[in-house]
């Protein structure tokens, strides 16, 4: 494609179409590199577009990268329910099997150097946590619960740290390896997660 349909093309999207693209853009760069490295330049020449479309829209780098992780056609988009399958281990494997296919997205990938380097930018940290994780994390203890109330799991073991050990083991794995194994899921599961909230002397 020549710079003048390239042009065309850009000018023709609008609304949905240019955000979604940006915000894509974003995600991708951000996975890629680091948030030190992007910049509006860099987006703008990923999504295909001028950088006022940017500015017009987003004061800083960390707005859209924000912008972009909420967004459903881009992000995380709404916080699924609880699985409710009747069961803790179903519901467990149903909910660390979604957060494992999602880390492999643009933008679970754009979470890395986020969590990585949460200690540079702490104030964007604390933003993607409350907008992102936190609300995960709720659906977890909401399954723990329940699992509880049906005698699956120990009351006194339903805490977030014990909540948050699936997700970290997911997430390191996918660090590790750029993909989850649904074999790795189902042993996080049964040999950490069970043992730990099982009910018992």
């Amino acid at each position: 494609m020549d710079s003048a349909q390239h042009g065309s093309r850009t000018t023709r999207r609008r609304g949905a179409a240019l955000t979604g693209a940006i915000g894509r853009a974003t995600l991708e760069e951000l996975a890629r590199t680091s948030f030190e490295e992007l910049s509006f330049d860099k987006i703008a020449a990923a999504a295909g577009t001028g950088k006022a479309a940017l500015y017009r829209r987003w004061s800083s780098p960390a707005e859209l990268v924000l912008a972009a992780l909420t967004d459903p056609a881009t992000g995380f988009g709404e916080v699924p329910a609880a699985p409710g399958t009747g069961t803790l281990r179903a519901d467990l494997i149903t909910l660390l099997t979604r957060l494992a296919r999602v880390l492999e997205e643009p933008c679970g990938r754009a979470l890395r150097p986020l969590i990585a380097h949460r200690h540079r930018h702490p104030e964007l940290f604390e933003h993607v946590h409350r907008l992102v994780i936190r609300p995960h994390l709720e659906v977890i203890l909401d399954v723990l619960r329940q699992a509880a109330e049906r005698g699956e799991a120990a009351p006194e073991r339903v805490t977030e740290r014990i909540a948050s050990v699936g997700p970290r083991l997911i997430t390191l794995e996918a660090w590790e390896h750029d993909h989850v194994d649904p074999r790795e899921v189902r042993a996080v599961v049964d040999e950490v997660l069970l043992p730990l909230l099982r009910p018992g002397p």
